[in-house]
C-alpha cells in the first residue's frame, strides 16, 4: 500500500472540497434564483468537464500554468516555483474539474427552496446574507452535503488531468490513482488490489456519510 499517495489523494479531494465550498452555495444559489445573464451558457459550460476526456481539459490547463505562460511566470514570479507540476498545480486544475459537480447538487438543492420563503425573509428585514444563512442554506442543506461528497469522491479518484498537469512526482502529484496505474504497468496486481479496494471503501463511507447528513438535515432545519 502506498500510504504516500493516498495521504496526497486525502489532501489533494479535502483541500478541493473546502474551496469549492463557498462556491458551490453561492454558485448553486445565483443559479437557482436565476441572477445570473446568460445562465444557460453557465450551464452549458459547468457541463463541459463531465463530457470532455480529462485529457483535454488537462492539455488546455497545462498551457495555460506553464512557464511561458502569463500565469506560469506571475506564479513563479511570485513563489519562486512553477505552477506546474506541483501540488499547487494540481489543486487548480481539481478545482476546475470539479466545478460541476460542486455546483449542480446544491442547484438543485437551492431551486428546491419556495421563493415565498426569501420574500418572507425580506419582509421580516432580514438581509439577503441572513437569509441565506439562517433559512435558504438549511434547507438546501441536503444539495450542498451531496456536493461536497461528490467533490471529494470524485477528487480521490481523480487521473487523467492530474497526470496532465502534475505527472507523477513522489510527495508532490503522485496520486493513489496514479500508484494503481503504475503497480499495474509494474504487474504489481497485489499492491494494485489492495490500493482500489481502499480507494473504493474511502470513497463509498465519504457517500454514505453524507447521505446520512442530508436525510437528518429537514428535520433539523424545521
Amino acid at each position: 500500500m502506498d500510504w504516500e499517495a493516498l495521504a496526497l489523494s486525502l489532501k489533494l479531494a479535502a483541500a478541493t472540497t473546502a474551496a469549492l465550498l463557498p462556491v458551490s452555495v453561492l454558485g448553486g444559489r445565483a443559479l437557482a434564483r436565476g441572477e445570473l445573464r446568460g445562465k444557460r451558457l453557465i450551464e452549458a459550460a459547468l457541463m463541459l468537464p463531465l463530457v470532455l476526456p480529462p485529457t483535454v481539459l488537462g492539455y488546455y490547463l497545462l498551457v495555460a500554468m506553464g512557464a511561458g505562460s502569463p500565469l506560469g511566470e506571475a506564479w513563479e514570479s511570485l513563489f519562486g516555483r512553477p505552477l506546474a507540476f506541483t501540488f499547487e498545480g494540481i489543486l487548480v486544475a481539481s478545482i476546475l474539474f470539479n466545478l460541476p459537480f460542486a455546483i449542480q447538487p446544491a442547484q438543485r438543492g437551492f431551486e428546491a427552496v419556495a421563493p415565498e420563503l426569501r420574500e418572507a425573509a425580506a419582509c421580516c428585514g432580514m438581509s439577503p446574507a441572513a437569509a441565506l444563512w439562517r433559512v435558504e442554506l438549511p434547507l438546501a442543506w441536503p444539495g450542498v452535503t451531496t456536493a461536497m461528497a461528490l467533490t471529494f469522491a470524485h477528487t480521490i479518484g481523480e487521473f487523467g488531468i492530474v497526470l496532465m498537469v502534475g505527472g507523477a512526482i513522489p510527495g508532490e502529484t503522485r496520486t493513489v490513482a496514479i500508484a494503481i496505474y503504475d503497480r499495474v504497468q509494474a504487474f504489481d496486481l497485489e499492491a494494485a488490489g489492495a490500493m482500489s479496494a481502499t480507494l473504493v471503501a474511502v470513497s463509498l463511507a465519504a457517500l454514505y456519510l453524507t447521505h446520512r447528513l442530508g436525510a437528518r438535515a429537514p428535520a433539523g432545519a424545521r
